[in-house]
């Protein structure tokens, strides 16, 4: 192995080890205060304010409208300020609203912080997005992203044992379970953001961690990677919004989010009402389950993804197993155990889905609409967190019981699929584009 070998392989190391650890803990950090909600849903905080399930589902849901108007701005915001600054302030404000929700009162009070939540967070996972660039070449970007993006679902697997625990035993000063489970999914967010101000820099030319050596061997190889990039033609917003390649994939996009969020706010609940004999603790060592298996299912089949190159079949897959496995966990329902293993196809399936549905999504839209596009994507995508647990409290409460909220869920994840399949062979569309003139877009 040569010496520039040795250098490459030392550097990319270096990176690796310093970025992607914090990247996975910040976002695992966001994760649980997301779904903290949840938990003290089925630990008292419904009862203690006399929450209905559509009252809950809007909790939930109202989130993710605080972060789909103010992502877009957030990640502007990052640009202009600069990474580490920006990324320290997203993680104090939002760990200081979930602490100040331990003492909401009405329902009226949790609407207002679970909004403000979801404003103090926007920009987060766009603006860790952009702070790969800054770091890894294009060849190690996908790889960055994939170990970072299994947080969510860990999140989920130990935060569920942990939280429903807390909300179970935790009774100090007479103040009750749930409450304090805010306050312990919130300080882990203040701490991490004022770290984030020493630990954090933004562009490699400021890392004292690097050699000297490895620095200029960095900023020498993005530069070339950056020159060899197509030449940028300015577009405008609206031109961008007409894009119609943008607009099939923030719908897929869209009812995709629908079916995530409203499985992941509600799983605890399902669980619960499978047995009356479950306490807190049980529902939530049994949804630790479903997600760890998630988790293992994306980094397999994001592997699988890679390693064939084919991306449309693979991002299909898994939205499809999940409307199987909650169609499956309607017809079992009687039977819990089963029901539990229908939850888990459930999961995989879910959790199959980003890894090849993002590269199908960069290969289709970089060359037409990269920045704007993109962010136009994940922004209204992230809009069905705020759908989905909203529709399925609101048929709960309609109906008395989850059978057609689950439906509704199960048919979102197989339209999912529906439109993947619909789009065409990325052979297709590279040899169709190879003949054109290929375009970035970035704001005017």
């Amino acid at each position: 192995m040569n010496s520039i070998s040795l250098l490459e392989k030392r550097t990319v190391k270096k990176v690796s080890w310093r970025i992607i650890p914090y990247m996975f803990i910040a976002y695992l950090v966001a994760f649980l205060d997301r779904v903290s909600i949840t938990y003290a849903s089925i630990g008292g905080m419904d009862k203690a304010l006399g929450l209905t399930s559509s009252a809950f589902g809007l909790i939930a849901g109202i989130f993710f409208l605080g972060y789909f108007l103010f992502e877009v701005p957030g990640n502007i915001f990052l640009e202009r300020v600069g990474a580490r600054k920006w990324i320290a302030r997203i993680l104090i404000t939002w760990g200081l609203v979930t602490v100040v929700t331990a003492w909401a009162d009405s329902a009226n009070h949790l609407y207002v912080l679970r909004f403000l939540l979801g404003v103090a967070e926007a920009g987060f996972f766009p603006g860790m997005i952009l702070y790969i660039t800054y770091w890894f070449r294009s060849k190690e970007r996908a790889r960055a992203v994939a170990l970072f993006m299994t947080a969510p679902p860990l999140a989920n697997a130990f935060g569920a044992p942990l939280s429903t625990w807390i909300v179970d035993h935790i009774q100090w000063m007479d103040v009750p379970g749930w409450r304090w489970l805010f306050v312990f999914a919130g300080f882990p967010a203040i701490i991490l953001g004022i770290v984030t101000l020493f630990y954090l820099v933004d562009r490699p030319e400021q890392a004292k961690w690097l050699s000297s050596e490895e620095k200029k061997w960095l900023i020498n190889e993005l530069k070339q990677e950056n020159a060899k990039k197509i030449k940028i033609k300015k577009l405008s917003f609206k031109e961008v919004l007409k894009n119609k390649t943008v607009w099939r994939f923030t719908f897929i996009n869209l009812t995709f989010v629908i079916g995530l969020y409203g499985i992941s706010f509600w799983m605890p609940r399902i669980i619960q009402s499978l047995s009356n004999l479950l306490t807190n603790t049980q529902v939530g060592l049994i949804t630790m389950i479903p997600y760890l298996l998630g988790a293992i299912a994306m980094v397999l089949v994001a592997r699988s993804s890679d390693r064939t190159g084919e991306r449309k079949y693979h991002a299909a897959f898994g939205p499809i197993v999940g409307g199987i496995g909650l169609i499956g966990l309607l017809l079992l329902s009687h039977n819990p155990f089963l029901a539990i293993i229908m939850m888990c196809v459930t999961t995989i399936g879910l959790y199959s889905f980003s890894g090849p549905y993002w590269a199908l999504t960069s290969s289709f839209v970089a060359a037409e609409a990269a920045a704007v596009g993109i962010g136009i994507i994940n922004s209204i995508g992230n809009f069905g967190g705020f759908v989905g647990p909203y529709v399925i409290g609101v048929l709960n409460d309609a109906t008395g019981n989850l059978f057609f909220s689950l439906i509704f869920l199960a048919l979102m994840l197989i339209f999912t699929s529906i439109q993947v399949l619909l789009v065409k062979k990325e052979d297709d569309y590279v040899n169709q584009k190879d003949s054109q003139v290929k375009e970035i877009v970035e704001f005017k």
